[in-house]
């Protein structure tokens, strides 16, 4: 270890090769304070020319490597066991925006926050955007295949990627910056690369795709008697809105959390079970066609704003969940996909299967409904206890859903890849790993 801390060292410089507990401590644990883990040391390379030679020295010593950008996600893909994390927060270069294309190249590194300002500037938007834009990483998003709020517009993080660079654990370089939007010369490695959370390569540079600024946005949160009636309008907004641009749950629960850990009163005069947040967007003002859409028997009571200020606040209800829980304790958060049919009866399911098990635990949903992902969030578990975890897995796999909607597999969910993986898809992604990955040191513990 010593021999390959002075090679790391004089690849990136002394001062960005952390050794120090003090140093690596923000990196050995994740956001949700769930998952902890112990680094030999955090390296941090500055091109991918370093990247490359960090690479190639890990591999000549046989040392796991971690690879890590904001650190925001929710499984335990980025914590480090007794290996080198190599943090991409230096990789942070963001080329200019091509605004005749409508296509940037960004460094892995590079915050969403820091895109998302530089493509406001330039009359464009990009694709993805999430409540953690101010840590998430654009290399981290790539390693997740991330979703977040317009999954329903624009896709989720591979439908936005043109190109990528990554290096391989040997520290070979490969990959096309800039790439083609349409190039049909063989496998496509960057959407390979696109949710395989740091277990094939690194990703150093993304070439990503853009969309143009819609300059007319309005934001509707909406009162529901249940969860029924927001199967039923979700439906009806999908077929009838196509200015839609998000469409967001939660619940009673979630609502009074927010509003006691911020001190706010409710939105509306009378309690209700189920909200929807709506937002629209387009080139000419879609408030009259959002109006029309919600002469609905199901909405109860709405909140309709079209200056930012006022679409802010209503966002807040949304985007304040996770903060809100998290000031309660640690959580177990599990990302799920399911049919829109079946988002009715898993609800009342998992809310009955999580009390059974453990009578004390609080248990939280909200989540892109749009796009069949839903968050559970439980309260008052060990972080340890995978009981309730492998129940609501199971119960996800009965209903025809997957275990992972957007942050990935990482460790927490590596157990139970089998539901919704075949034996053979696995047999598939193993062999795939030990071509890009012979002797296993990249996020040897993620995913397979």
């Amino acid at each position: 270890m010593h021999t390959l801390l002075q090679t790391l060292s004089d690849i990136v410089g002394p001062s960005h090769l952390l050794t120090a507990p003090e140093l690596r401590a923000r990196y050995e644990t994740d956001c949700t304070g769930r998952y902890h883990g112990h680094a030999h040391c955090v390296v941090r390379p500055a091109t991918t020319a370093q990247t490359s030679a960090v690479l190639a020295a890990c591999h000549a010593h046989r040392c796991p490597v971690v690879p890590q950008g904001g650190n925001s996600g929710l499984v335990g893909g980025a914590v480090p066991h007794d290996a080198v994390v190599l943090s991409t927060e230096r990789l942070n270069r963001l080329s200019p925006i091509d605004t005749a294309a409508a296509e940037v190249v960004a460094e892995a590194g590079v915050r969403l926050e820091i895109l998302q300002n530089a493509c406001q500037a330039a009359g464009l938007v990009f694709g993805v955007d999430m409540a953690s834009r101010g840590s998430a990483t654009i290399g981290g998003m790539v390693s997740t295949n991330a979703g977040g709020l317009h999954v329903l517009r624009y896709g989720s993080m591979r439908a936005q990627i043109i190109g990528v660079e990554a290096v391989q654990a040997d520290g070979t370089i490969f990959g096309k910056i800039p790439g083609l939007r349409k190039d049909n010369t063989g496998y496509n490695f960057p959407s390979l690369l696109t949710g395989a959370e740091g277990t094939l390569a690194v990703v150093t540079r993304a070439h990503l795709l853009l969309h143009p600024a819609l300059p007319h946005t309005c934001t509707a949160l909406l009162a529901l008697a249940d969860i029924e009636s927001a199967v039923i309008l979700t439906a009806h907004l999908r077929l009838h809105l196509p200015s839609l641009h998000a469409l967001e749950i939660f619940f009673a629960e979630g609502m009074h959390i927010v509003a006691e850990h911020f001190q706010q009163s409710l939105p509306f005069p009378e309690e209700h079970s189920t909200y929807l947040l709506v937002e629209c967007a387009d080139t000419t003002n879609p408030l009259a066609q959002l109006a029309a859409a919600l002469t609905r028997p199901e909405v109860q009571d709405a909140a309709v704003a079209e200056d930012s200020v006022g679409r802010e606040r209503l966002w807040r209800w949304r985007e304040r969940h996770t903060e809100a829980i998290r000031s309660i304790g640690i959580p177990h958060k599990l990302d799920i996909a399911l049919p829109l049919r079946s988002f009715p009866a898993f609800t009342r399911e998992v809310h009955r299967q999580i009390i059974d098990i453990a009578p004390h635990a609080q248990t939280i949903l909200f989540g892109h409904i749009g796009d069949g992902n839903l968050h559970v969030n439980i309260l008052g578990l060990s972080p340890d206890d995978m009981t309730i975890d492998e129940a609501v897995f199971r119960l996800v796999s009965s209903y025809g859903g997957s275990i992972s909607a957007e942050h990935g597999i990482g460790k927490t969910k590596r157990p139970y890849l089998l539901l919704h993986r075949s034996s053979e898809e696995v047999s598939l992604m193993r062999q795939m790993k030990e071509v890009f990955d012979p002797h296993g040191i990249l996020n040897p513990e993620v995913l397979l």
